[in-house]
């Protein structure tokens, strides 16, 4: 029997995974700033709402053809659930419990889930023996970054942790629906759409619970880079590497993001992280390299 030819990554699409790494980085060190100001709730509505308008925005200018059909609107939906208001909502709440570098050390493992998804989905991402084999070691280094302990000691710390690794386990489901019912669908429509249902439901929230929100000028800075960057540019190129190299290979993006949180934690907001953060990150790495081995 002939398998499928397996997705790969091209260097058109290793170019903007890293552009995405370099955007999605920065989102944690926003997320913290945003926080000294804002709750949890009322940062997430403004950074979907805001994406949501500048992405709608940009559809009208680009003259994209928008679906009709109700079907569109419900997998826009899911994706708006699972790809925006879980993961966004965990990683902001996870990111007042535990440091930002280290919020990007576990997101890292959206990566491992998305490969197991993707080929549990799709014939052109199945399990080989080197996925395999990388699976298994990108999940101990992330037991080994969280802590054994953590696993059995619920506290606020352990809690943090775990809705991370939430965050990544529904990033890792929507990247396989998206794939699976919105191809062929340009990347800002689908985009736009995804946060517009998001918005629809998380904006009244924040204003029943918190009412208007009340800035400074970091969490201002903060918000609107979260929406505008973070949120409707990145999702334009996340939806493009998608279609174009699938939805296992789409979650290695959150290894390059890693790094890029650790750093700015550190020069930004002086973390620092313990020594086994670092070895569970290596492991991580350690298994991605093994998994998209040719």
């Amino acid at each position: 029997m002939t398998h499928p030819t397996q997705a790969r990554l091209t260097p058109r699409t290793w170019a903007l995974m890293a552009a995405l790494a370099l955007i999605w980085g920065g989102s944690f060190t926003a997320n913290h700033a945003a926080l000294t100001a804002l709750t949890v709730t009322t940062t997430v509505a403004i950074r979907v709402t805001g994406a949501a308008l500048a992405l709608w925005l940009w559809v009208a200018l680009a003259r994209a053809p928008i679906p009709r059909s109700p079907a569109f609107w419900r997998d826009a939906a899911v994706m708006g659930v699972t790809n925006n208001l879980i993961p966004f909502s965990l990683i902001v709440w996870g990111q007042t419990q535990i440091p930002s570098g280290l919020a990007g050390i576990l997101n890292a493992s959206t990566a491992l889930f998305a490969v197991l998804i993707a080929a549990l989905v799709f014939p052109d991402e199945r399990l080989t023996r080197n996925r395999i084999l990388g699976l298994i070691l990108g999940l101990v280094g992330v037991v080994v970054t969280i802590g054994p302990e953590s696993l059995t000691d619920f506290d606020p710390t352990s809690l943090g942790q775990l809705a991370i690794l939430g965050a990544a386990l529904s990033y890792g489901i929507s990247g396989a629906y998206g794939r699976a019912r919105l191809k062929g669908i340009r990347p800002e429509v689908s985009a736009a759409a995804m946060l517009t249902i998001s918005a629809a439901i998380y904006a009244p929230l924040a204003l029943i619970q918190h009412g208007l929100p009340s800035f400074t000028t970091e969490s201002l800075g903060a918000v609107l880079y979260l929406a505008l960057i973070a949120s409707a540019l990145a999702y334009r190129i996340f939806y493009t590497i998608l279609d174009e190299a699938g939805a296992g290979n789409i979650g290695l993006v959150t290894l390059l993001i890693a790094p890029v949180a650790v750093i700015l934690g550190a020069l930004l907001y002086a973390e620092t992280l313990p020594p086994q953060a670092f070895a569970g990150l290596a492991l991580i790495t350690g298994g991605l390299i093994v998994m998209n081995r040719k």
